[in-house]
């Protein structure tokens, strides 16, 4: 008797151990396949009253092997269809129960479709009703997001879409984005911007997904999520988008600038900056640091889709922002620039410290093509040259040993940072793995700045001499190391370049130079660097005049100087006249400009063509694939990124009184 009670306590203890919570029983029973409803009617009103083990649902399926998961799939069909209507019930306990439940079920099955190579679609509703379906889930979607529901309630809804536009690491390849299409959630969203409120909690969702919506088969079928963004010209809506890209970049911005402020030996990521001279970071597998840079990829494609897509964006870029996120010192907020285009530029200049690694040059990539874009564009450039309009803007640089701190610059027009930040990344990136790319794209915005001066007459006070002494140095760069670069890259093409930007000032420069003293000093500094001039020609001839790959680059190169080398030529001997006549070793820079005053009659210059025209940016195909790489790496960190798991019930209890 005594070993029988022994033994009942033993297995009792034991059980009592094994107890399981009904709703994981429930996934257990439910997974094998097994008809819940038959033993109880009640089955899902019971359901949805029990709060989801998010973590024992997602693992009951991602259990299952392709032959477990068919069998289950019927039951896996009845679990969707039940969440979606619930999620019109009256009960907002249970509409909460029910998204969760559908989060987890819809990243599941993406999961475990990776795995089996089966058809999401058909695992989750089947293909004979998956549009009715589709059309339900994405009703109640938009009605949840118009209501007056709770805000947790709605950044739930917001997880959902997210979930279902991040299965597939190519959302070109997300079948299930086909039905998104179909049935619009774009002026859900935009309304959703609109309201200051909500924008405050969800604004930074709302503008990923509609990113990512953007992105789904854009160069292979008429995207509704494109064309509606590409003529949205809601202001409100507009300015909505842009401040939520505002206050990411800004508050990145912040942060670097709080640990640059902080004494040596500052433990936060951004502290080893000041203490790197020459790269930001020192590898690719300092996660943590690349991750504060690709957390911010989200907005910054989306700040190029605005840009690229929509004529209207762009009025907004230079819109005073009056919502504060975050309360600073007043001395701190004055320094802050106040608007997107100000934190852009500042964004950019911590960004661009590095381009090493892969990630980091993709994200110095993409600020180049919104600055191609914003650079093209006749309004943005109005407001950029906008004497009238000027901001204080504190530009980062790279800590280098040959240089001295720069004294912070006033309150100036926008198109002035813009070119401090362009001659910033010219004289900080000549390395011995040339990121050639990023030079083209930098000094093709460059000429494109230029082009509208000279289109417009518009005449900007400006320290020239700062951007031809950068664009010389790149040149005595790629002489300096011709040997190692020319066998591995086209520097003839980026000589080009700058070549043909000194001919923009040589040949325009009387209509956009601020006075005659600018254009007095650009001959100066042509003929004091002549030395540099001579040998890029004589580079440039000698590969001319053998076979191989960059000969045709390097007979334009050649032809390019034809106006700097007559400016050379000409005001050379008559200097050296002058100086003989005067007995004088070293003349100063005022007594040299006086003999190229006197000279310029007789110099006969050659026109040439094309300076003041420019290939106008196109994405598709030369930057299709960057692009399809980079949203792909937005998908997968956003997805990681998504918690639905633990939302405070709380609030959405507050909320809603009616609950019982």
């Amino acid at each position: 008797m005594r070993d029988t009670m022994t033994s009942r306590k033993r297995s009792g203890s034991g059980s009592k151990r094994q107890l399981k919570e009904k709703i994981v029983q429930i996934y257990e029973s439910f997974f094998k396949g097994e008809d819940l409803t038959r033993l109880n009617p009640n089955f899902w009103d019971e359901l949805f009253l029990l709060k989801p083990k998010v973590n024992q649902l997602e693992g009951e399926i991602l259990r299952l092997n392709e032959d477990q998961l068919m069998a289950a799939k019927e039951n896996i069909n009845a679990l969707f269809v039940q969440c979606i209507d619930t999620l019109g019930h009256d009960h907002q306990l249970r509409v909460v129960y029910a998204l969760q439940t559908l989060c987890t079920l819809i990243s599941a099955i993406y999961k475990t479709s990776g795995q089996c190579g089966f058809d999401v679609i058909n695992i989750l509703m089947g293909f004979d009703c998956a549009e009715e379906r589709m059309r339900l889930l994405l009703d109640h979607c938009n009605s949840i997001l118009n209501g007056e529901g709770a805000p947790n309630l709605k950044a739930l809804c917001l997880k959902l879409l997210l979930l279902m536009v991040t299965g597939n690491d190519n959302v070109s390849q997300n079948t299930l984005l086909e039905f998104v299409m179909l049935n619009s959630i774009f002026e859900t969203l935009i309304q959703l911007l609109c309201d200051s409120r909500c924008r405050a909690v969800h604004g930074h969702d709302v503008v990923l997904l509609l990113t990512l919506l953007v992105n789904y088969r854009k160069h292979e079928s008429a995207n509704p999520y494109i064309v509606k963004l590409s003529i949205l010209d809601d202001e409100l809506a507009l300015n909505g988008y842009g401040q939520v890209i505002t206050s990411s970049l800004s508050e990145f911005c912040r942060e670097f600038r709080t640990e640059q402020a902080e004494p040596q030996g500052g433990t936060g990521w951004f502290s080893s900056l000041s203490n790197i001279v020459g790269s930001m970071f020192l590898s690719e597998e300092q996660g943590s640091r690349n991750q504060q840079i690709r957390a911010n990829n989200g907005v910054l494609v989306a700040l190029y889709e605005a840009v690229h897509l929509n004529r209207n964006f762009v009025s907004t870029l230079a819109h005073t922002q009056t919502e504060v996120t975050h309360q600073h010192n007043e001395t701190e907020t004055q320094s802050q620039p106040a608007n997107l285009i100000g934190s852009f530029f500042q964004y950019c200049s911590i960004v661009m410290q590095d381009t090493k690694c892969e990630s980091s040059f993709n994200t110095v990539k993409l600020c180049f093509l919104v600055l191609t874009c914003v650079s093209e564009d006749q309004y943005a450039n109005s407001v950029m040259h906008d004497a009238n309009l000027v901001f204080r803007i504190q530009l980062h640089r790279l800590p280098m040993r040959h240089r001295h701190a720069v004294i912070e610059k006033p309150a100036q027009p926008l198109a002035n940072t813009l070119l401090d930040l362009l001659v910033e990344f010219v004289m900080s990136h000549m390395m011995k793995k040339l990121p050639l790319e990023l030079y083209l794209l930098c000094v093709g915005v460059m000429q494109r700045v230029l082009c509208y001066q000279k289109r417009c007459r518009v005449r900007l006070t400006y320290q020239w001499k700062e951007l031809w002494t950068a664009l010389i140095a790149l040149l005595k760069f790629i002489l300096a190391n011709e040997s190692h670069l020319a066998k591995k890259m086209n520097v003839f093409h980026i000589a080009l370049q700058v070549v043909n930007i000194f001919n923009l000032f040589i040949t325009y420069g009387d209509t956009f130079l601020h006075s005659p003293a600018n254009y007095d000093e650009l001959y100066y500094e042509l003929i004091r660097m002549h030395q540099v001039f001579d040998n890029v020609y004589t580079m440039a001839f000698r590969y001319s005049a053998i076979e191989g790959e960059f000969k045709d680059s390097a007979l334009k190169l050649t032809n390019s100087l034809v106006n700097v080398r007559a400016i050379i030529n000409h005001f050379t001997p008559k200097i050296d006249a002058w100086l003989a006549g005067q007995a004088l070793s070293t003349p100063s820079e005022d007594q040299i400009l006086e003999v190229v005053r006197k000279n310029y009659d007789s110099l006969t210059l050659k026109l040439q063509d094309s300076l003041d025209q420019y290939e106008r940016y196109t994405e598709n195909p030369r930057h299709s694939a960057f692009f399809t790489a980079m949203v792909r790496s937005v998908v997968n960190d956003t997805r990681q990124n998504i918690d639905y798991a633990s939302l405070d019930l709380q609030s959405v209890l507050n909320e809603f009184s009616t609950i019982t």
